[in-house]
């Protein structure tokens, strides 16, 4: 018997093994991905419980009216035009007022965000290496690595470094659209790289080097262009036309890095050289690059922030760092043809580090975990890559590469869930940094802030007290511990606080507003209105400094100026609930009723339970005759602050105008022990 059939065709044979192998790849990857979901979960899960904390948390979210208002068309107008906390990140804060919108204030919400999108970029990193390298398991220990490292906590566990998440995110779709665009070049295709460009550059600026990194990709593992395949020339040509082909990426890196920079220098975030030095600069950045790839390697003593070392750094670091620097950049240079991924994971590095490695000082840290999200990765590739062609060729070498890979990602895990633990609450994130960073002054700061929000101003006064022994000239401390005094009722030391303020950084608006209320408290209008006005100079839109002003402008009569400056205050702070009230009192005082019933109910909107803005309100409705709506205010006004002597008598007056003069003797009752004049104006009233 004879069997027959089509012919042995080796090129169908060949399509077939292709085909399978591309199958199993794919059923691979897919099986690959919940692990990388898997153990990231397990390193930050605790993060859903946390709180939001007292630095920066308030500015983006809880102290920001505008942003827990939602997702709407005003929303999205102040989002595109803010520079609110010397940035512009609209798409940032757009995730902000959806996060409101869905959660409200509550922070595990929040949190959750966050948690997502730094899941959804360890799952995109991974997908961007496995389609331009081919490599799987190198590609899952890059992925993994960068998704549990501990640096990466601050980024992830931070409400306030949404834009880091964020901006990653669009990071990961541009490399993604450009893998696409290299392969098969095509307006649309770069289309969709520059907008997922603009994306992330709308949601952090940090974004300006990703075309350079984009030129990287080029040599390695794209293969857009080579070292030693084509002659010099050749080479030259090739390289010509993929920077041009990057152009229109390098002017919008431009546009976004002008618009930073004016936003940082309009909030006075930039320092300049005579802040620090060139040469202090300098040095903090050679040594701040070996001090990242420290951390890399050993991430301990991590803090949620750096004191900058000013003129301290020893000069044997700044020699013995840059003598690494150097030799490293050597040698990598010297096997880049050889060894491509070398190149590639160390530039990345260094290129996309400059936007924050200190030659534009912005704030006072030295350097910042959060600054490491995306940089790292240059040398996780190394590390990965560098491993595997280490040990491939020898026996158990691939047995062996897995087992450390495992206990090394087990050990950062762990690692990863104490960092996480410190980011719980305010407290626990500065006692931490006192911990983990001598000298830590502005942790102390914070601390003290915290403490004088729960009124224990006597340690608050302590903490403010050891951020100014570190740091003498640290304008906040001065300020803080300045508010704190003048709560407790020492007033000339709280002046000489404010003083020194104003000494070390003339113009700073925070002190010419305290002195100017501490002035105005001793009777001195004249004066304290020209520091508010001073303020004013040096910040027109300062919100404290109008609604102060105001303040003064109203005791002396002068409703109409009052007005204009509550509304000014409003205009910087619209959650600005002292501003409310007392411009509805202006207003009222002013003979504009329904506009001042405006301003109480927003006032008591934004906080519930402000006492004076219930009895002002209340006193309004009296005037009105409409005296039922009134003893509401008054009573609620009683039940909020039981010592209130004027709560008390306005709500003994309601009773008697409703004639339950039982009620009214109750309160009078209470005023005898609270306030005996008022008590004695309440009988008269009483006294038929």
């Amino acid at each position: 018997m004879t069997l027959s059939g089509p012919p042995f065709s080796p090129r169908r044979a060949l399509i077939e093994d292709v085909i399978k192998s591309l199958i199993s790849r794919e059923r691979s990857r897919l099986l690959t991905i919940p692990i990388l979901l898997l153990i990231p979960l397990l390193g930050f899960a605790q993060v859903i419980s946390h709180d939001f904390v007292l630095y920066d948390d308030n500015m983006n979210v809880t102290g920001n009216r505008q942003v827990q208002e939602g997702l709407s068309g005003a929303g999205l107008r102040w989002a595109l035009t803010t520079t609110h906390g010397a940035n512009w990140h609209p798409l940032t804060w757009l995730s902000h007022m959806l996060d409101c919108q869905l959660f409200g204030l509550n922070p595990g919400g929040h949190h959750l965000t966050s948690l997502l999108f730094h899941l959804a970029n360890t799952v995109l990193l991974f997908l961007v290496l496995t389609q331009t390298t081919g490599a799987l398991g190198r590609s899952a220990i890059v992925a993994l690595l960068f998704a549990i490292h501990p640096l990466h906590v601050e980024s992830v566990a931070w409400v306030a470094e949404r834009k880091d998440v964020l901006s990653t995110f669009f990071w990961m779709l541009t490399l993604l659209a450009y893998t696409a665009y290299a392969r098969r070049p095509s307006p649309g295709r770069y289309l969709r790289v520059a907008v997922a460009f603009v994306a992330g550059l709308m949601s952090k600026p940090m974004l300006v080097t990703l075309p350079f990194v984009l030129l990287l990709l080029d040599y390695w593992p794209l293969g857009r262009y080579s070292l030693h395949a084509a002659p010099f020339g050749r080479q030259s040509w090739t390289a010509w036309k993929l920077i041009r082909e990057k152009i229109p990426l390098f002017v919008l890196s431009a546009i976004s890095s002008f618009i930073t920079i004016a936003a940082q220098r309009s909030w006075g975030a930039v320092q300049t050289l005579e802040d620090l030095s060139l040469g202090a600069r300098l040095a903090n950045v050679i040594v701040s690059y070996a001090k990242y790839a420290q951390k890399m390697t050993w991430p301990a003593k991590l803090a949620a922030f750096y004191p900058h070392p000013g003129h301290s750094i020893p000069l044997w670091q700044v020699g013995v760092a840059l003598l690494l620097l150097l030799c490293a950049t050597a040698f990598i240079l010297r096997a880049a043809a050889r060894v491509p991924y070398l190149a590639v994971g160390w530039f990345w590095y260094l290129g996309t580090l400059v936007p924050v490695i200190g030659f534009v000082q912005v704030g006072g840290q030295a350097m910042a975990d959060r600054y490491s999200y995306v940089p790292l990765i240059g040398l996780f590739i190394i590390l990965a890559w560098g491993a595997t062609q280490l040990v491939e060729k020898r026996v158990y070498g691939r047995a062996m590469l897995r087992a450390s890979a495992g206990v090394l990602i087990s050990a950062l895990a762990v690692c990863t869930w104490f960092q996480v633990g410190y980011w719980r609450d305010t407290a626990t994130l500065f006692d931490h940094a006192i911990r983990a960073v001598p000298d830590n002054y502005l942790a102390y700061n914070n601390l003290g802030y915290l403490l004088a929000q729960e009124g224990r101003l006597d340690e608050a006064i302590a903490q403010y007290s050891e951020a100014l022994k570190i740091r003498p000239r640290y304008v906040h401390a001065h300020n803080n511990i300045g508010a704190a005094l003048a709560a407790k009722g020492r007033v000339d030391e709280a002046m000489e606080h404010y003083a020194a303020a104003l000494q070390i950084r003339p113009g700073q608006t925070e002190a010419h507003v305290n002195v100017g209320i501490e002035l105005a408290s001793r009777g001195n209008v004249n004066e304290a209105i020209a520091q508010f006005a001073l303020a004013l100079r040096f910040d027109p839109n300062d919100a404290k400094a109008h609604y102060n002003l105001g303040l003064v402008l109203a005791g002396q009569g002068r409703s109409e100026e009052a007005i204009a400056h509550y509304l000014a205050a409003l205009r910087s702070k619209p959650d600005y609930a002292e501003a409310h009230m007392n411009l509805g009192v202006a207003l009222a005082q002013a003979g504009r009723l329904e506009e001042a019933f405006t301003h109480y109910a927003q006032a008591l909107q934004l906080r519930p339970g402000y006492v004076d803005a219930h009895i002002n309100l209340g006193i309004e409705l009296a005037g009105l005759g409409k005296m039922n709506e009134a003893l509401q205010h008054f009573a609620e006004a009683v039940r909020l602050n039981p010592n209130s002597s004027e709560a008390h008598f306005n709500l003994g007056k309601a009773y008697l105008y409703l004639h339950n003069p039982s009620r009214a003797l109750e309160h009078y009752q209470v005023l005898t022990q609270l306030n005996p004049t008022a008590a004695a104006e309440l009988k008269k009233v009483m006294e038929p």
